[in-house]
């Protein structure tokens, strides 16, 4: 991966549905060679695909809350993750080192629900207690700086 394609998925990054044409004129190259760069990317699972980006509290989910499992002694990681990953208000899910096992971003619709979610979440076996961070407001996410600057 070289410069023009870390351009090339900085711009898509921007825009998803960009066209190739478009690409083209912000990268200094054909449509053609931006459609082959593309495919390469996506073929190589650099690009896994793309999607509509939308604001959660648009769709009635004001609530966001980072969540710190802390495991039982006894706790299988993966049963926990698969415990994890059936619950609807868990949108991301990250192994971390330290005294939690995982930590995981919650949405939901209100405080109360949040209430109900962590009863969900500690009643999980293998959580042994849960420590809860309750997002102020975002001041960015999901851009991962592949730019190197």
């Amino acid at each position: 991966m070289d410069s023009v394609d870390r351009k090339i998925i900085d711009a898509l990054r921007l825009d998803g549905r960009a066209t190739y044409a478009e690409l083209g004129r912000q990268v200094g190259l054909s449509a053609s060679a931006v459609h082959e760069r593309v495919g390469k990317l996506e073929a190589a699972g650099v690009i896994v695909g793309y999607h509509a980006v939308v604001d959660p509290e648009a769709v009635g989910l004001g609530v966001t809350a980072l969540i710190g499992i802390h495991p039982t002694d006894t706790a299988d990681d993966e049963d926990v993750a698969a415990a994890l990953g059936r619950l609807g208000e868990v949108e991301s899910c990250y192994a971390v080192a330290g005294d939690d096992a995982f930590v995981v971003k919650v949405r939901v619709a209100t405080v109360d629900e949040l209430e109900r979610t962590l009863g969900r979440l500690r009643r999980i076996d293998g959580v042994a207690r849960t420590r809860t961070t309750v997002v102020l407001s975002t001041r960015f996410e999901g851009r991962p700086n592949i730019s190197g600057g």
